[in-house]
């Protein structure tokens, strides 16, 4: 028997009690309306609109291109969608590398123009004073560490991060300056099973893993990549739960040729006018074979006439 969700928004501390609780905490990307809509009707407590919106909306090489405005636009619509999930919406490239004063005024507007309920950037030790400007501002904070997209170029691609003792002991060291900085949960990706239960088991927070093991506090995945929606696209970390790809091109092809065909539309997909009101329609604007005055005679015998019922 399944159990329907509460209508009640989810809090920053609802999540915090769900990883004390020991309840697996479900997270997927959302960067329109519909998609917002439909995640939350189907239970996900955290919804992330996130900047690898660039690649998989956008169409970009990388996450690097994204802007605020371009957050706060998506950012806007998953809201709207979001009746009870938690939004958190990534703080792109550029926008909190500067310094924590940059980082709070960006931070400030994506929550007061989207109305999301936190905020995500990337990086451990390197932002955690940034975190915990932001933090005693009043605005919560979600971290990010091990593969961080926007670092990608010195990375040299995706790859798995803290596979060497020395990565992968910065990267629980990251983990804890986060948690310390006042992250109410962090992300690990593209990080090893082991080492993912290790940061997990000794941090206070949540961990969110994408790529890195079962042994996180919940999971993300890019909601793209759980329906199948592209082919090109197959990451190692992700499942397919549903072939939405195939299905929408197989329907798109099918208008497509019910359109060519000359069956779409048919009478159930087209609408109809009263007969009487037609033929004074064609009264008043003659074709080229009649002149004026037969048109109005039609147009005289229709006035003279008896009204006519639906």
């Amino acid at each position: 028997m399944s159990v329907k969700p509460s209508s009640r928004a989810i809090t920053v501390l609802d999540l915090q009690r769900m990883r004390e609780q020991g309840k697996p905490i479900s997270m997927l990307t959302a960067y329109d309306y519909p998609t917002a809509k439909m995640a939350d009707a189907a239970g996900i407590p955290i919804l992330l609109v996130g900047d690898s919106l660039g690649m998989v909306v956008l169409g970009y090489d990388s996450t690097v291109p994204v802007t605020v405005d371009d957050m706060i636009h998506h950012g806007k619509a998953v809201v709207r969608g979001a009746q009870r999930a938690h939004v958190v919406v990534d703080m792109p490239f550029g926008s909190y590398q500067t310094g924590w004063q940059d980082a709070l005024r960006n931070a400030t507007r994506i929550m007061q123009e989207t109305g999301c309920g936190s905020v995500k950037l990337e990086g451990g030790e390197r932002s955690a004073e940034t975190v915990r400007h932001l933090v005693d501002a009043g605005i919560p904070v979600m971290g990010h560490i091990g593969l961080t997209p926007q670092s990608v170029n010195a990375f040299g691609g995706f790859k798995v991060q803290g596979k060497t003792p020395r990565e992968a002991v910065h990267l629980i060291q990251d983990a804890k300056a986060l948690a310390e900085a006042g992250a109410y949960a962090i992300v690990l990706e593209l990080v090893p099973t082991a080492l993912a239960h290790m940061i997990t088991q000794r941090v206070s927070v949540p961990t969110i893993g994408i790529g890195a093991g079962p042994f996180c506090s919940g999971q993300v995945q890019v909601v793209h990549d759980i329906l199948g929606m592209y082919d090109d696209i197959n990451p190692k970390h992700a499942r397919r739960f549903g072939e939405i790809g195939d299905a929408t091109r197989a329907a798109m092809t099918a208008y497509r040729e019910a359109v060519e065909a000359g069956t779409f539309p048919a009478a159930a997909e087209s609408f109809y006018m009263d007969e009487h009101a037609l033929e004074l329609i064609r009264a008043m604007t003659p074709s080229a074979e009649q002149d004026m005055s037969e048109a109005e005679r039609v147009l005289r015998d229709l006035e003279d006439a008896p009204t006519r019922s639906e």
